[in-house]
């Protein structure tokens, strides 16, 4: 065998809190990669709904998240239309509300935009931790329960905190180096079973060989 169905929406049996994401998932502008999983003891299938706050299609962006992510409870993304402008003299969003406050041009809302929200491969993001609009997070990072992260989080770095901060980086720059280079999450399923013990110990020369 070579580990769980991807496609599979609820990979473990009687257990229908933890759930492989992406088969949940309906909007276009929501990606989410294989076997990255969200665990929520309430209603884990509604998190496109709950999770994903401020998601308006006329804003455009869009929420990318990678494969093998381990998504906890109540974890949430803030889109780019929870943003106001703040450059008039008032941040309150008149043109959305059309008769007459603009008829529905919302471009100056939109130019508040920070971009697509994206989560690389293989991050842990901890339960009620909050991602600002825009950021992007590396592969491999971990972010801390109930952080509020605004800013970029660099590959296999630990953030936590409000505002979240660097608390350390889970290898030295030369293994982080190979592991990017490797992409081990990009391999064949087949490929990650057979090197599973290689993976899961941390033995990079092995991973090294396997590539």
């Amino acid at each position: 065998m070579f580990g769980p169905n991807p496609n599979d929406p609820t990979p473990l049996p009687g257990i229908d809190q933890l759930i492989f994401l992406k088969n949940h998932i309906t909007r276009p502008d929501i990606v989410v990669g294989d076997y990255t999983y969200y665990d929520d003891e309430d209603d884990a299938a509604e998190f496109e709904r709950r999770n994903v706050l401020y998601h308006y299609e006329f804003v455009g962006d869009k929420l990318i998240i990678g494969k093998f992510c381990s998504l906890a409870k109540d974890c949430t993304f803030m889109m780019n239309g929870a943003n106001h402008t703040f450059t008039s003299f008032s941040t309150f969003p008149f043109a959305v509300f059309k008769n007459g406050w603009g008829d529905g041009d919302v471009e100056q809302l939109k130019s508040q935009s920070r971009g697509d929200t994206i989560v690389g491969n293989d991050v842990w993001i901890g339960r009620a931790a909050t991602i600002m609009p825009g950021v992007q997070i590396g592969d491999g990072a971990i972010i801390g329960a109930h952080a509020v992260v605004g800013r970029d989080v660099p590959p296999y770095t630990i953030v936590a905190g409000n505002p979240a901060r660097e608390i350390r980086k889970r290898f030295d720059g030369e293994t982080v180096n190979a592991l990017q280079n490797i992409k081990w999450w990009d391999w064949s399923i087949e490929k990650i079973t057979k090197n599973l013990e290689a993976i899961t110990n941390a033995d990079l020369d092995a991973l090294r060989n396997a590539v």
